[in-house]
């Protein structure tokens, strides 16, 4: 496994935000998922980064990216979004290994705080976002989607 930056908006990226929006329309409940695709131009250095996971038959089997926010008190904030892995790789670790990168990549973009937001339905990845030291927050956004918002300081 390896990861890859590319535009979010190249065919690679978009093939796996298809595959992400497509299973979180399957499984999202109470309500219709709304989807929003990315504005490619918010994943670029200095302002963020998007990631491909890759295989090691170098095949594109999951993706994520994060983009700078506002800044707050402590320094810039960065948001970790779109990380998703296809089904047949999960329970590898990778999912963690592709957060500790997104991670590496804001702090390398100078970042101070990265924060999230998921659906209480999505139970594992919850359990990764608080093992990886997130804490709960306040929602700091108006995603129709979310329940749940994290934040952590970054070192």
């Amino acid at each position: 496994m390896r990861f890859v930056p590319a535009a979010a908006d190249s065919s690679a990226a978009q093939r796996m935000l298809d595959e992400y929006f497509s299973s979180r329309e399957l499984g999202f409940s109470g309500g219709r998922y709304l989807v929003v695709p990315p504005d490619a131009s918010r994943f670029v250095p200095p302002a963020g980064i998007f990631l491909l996971v890759q295989d090691d038959a170098g095949e594109a089997v999951g993706c994520g990216g994060v983009r700078r926010l506002e800044d707050a008190e402590e320094g810039p904030v960065f948001e970790v979004k779109h990380l998703w892995l296809r089904p047949e790789t999960r329970g590898r670790g990778w999912g963690r290994a592709l957060l500790a990168e997104l991670e590496r990549e804001a702090v390398r973009l100078g970042a101070a705080t990265l924060v999230l937001d998921t659906n209480a339905t999505l139970t594992a990845a919850g359990g990764l976002y608080r093992s990886s030291g997130f804490t709960d927050i306040p929602p700091y956004n108006d995603n129709p989607n979310a329940t749940n918002w994290y934040r952590k300081a970054l070192a």
